[in-house]
């Protein structure tokens, strides 16, 4: 059985995105059997954005470092190191207010 090491990931994935013009960087981590589950490690560097985009299903983002903002309309709530969120099911938006790595968990819709 392996075990990934999510410090060591989120810290490869930062250094790409340091590196890439978009100043983003994203690694899949897991694809369930069946494409139920999956898992994908994402780096935004600081005042980096995902731009807004549809919900894929339900899913939530584990922060590993760093600081992040979710939008969705008129909402927004702020995600620090350690924080779990979850992804309202409509439009949204991530904002990085520092560099910060994230562990996106989605269960598409069926």
């Amino acid at each position: 059985m392996e075990a990934l090491s999510l410090t060591r990931l989120a810290e490869e994935q930062l250094a790409a995105a340091r590196e890439a013009d978009s100043g983003r960087s994203a690694r899949n981590l897991h694809s369930g059997r069946d494409r139920r589950l999956r898992q994908t490690l994402l780096a935004l560097c600081g005042g980096r954005s995902l731009d807004e985009h549809d919900s894929p299903g339900e899913a939530t983002l584990q922060v590993l470092q760093g600081q992040v903002r979710l939008v969705a309309g008129d909402e927004s709530g702020e995600g620090h190191a350690g924080d779990l969120m979850v992804i309202p099911p409509r439009r949204h938006a991530l904002h990085a207010v520092t560099d910060a790595a994230v562990l996106l968990t989605v269960t598409p819709l069926p």
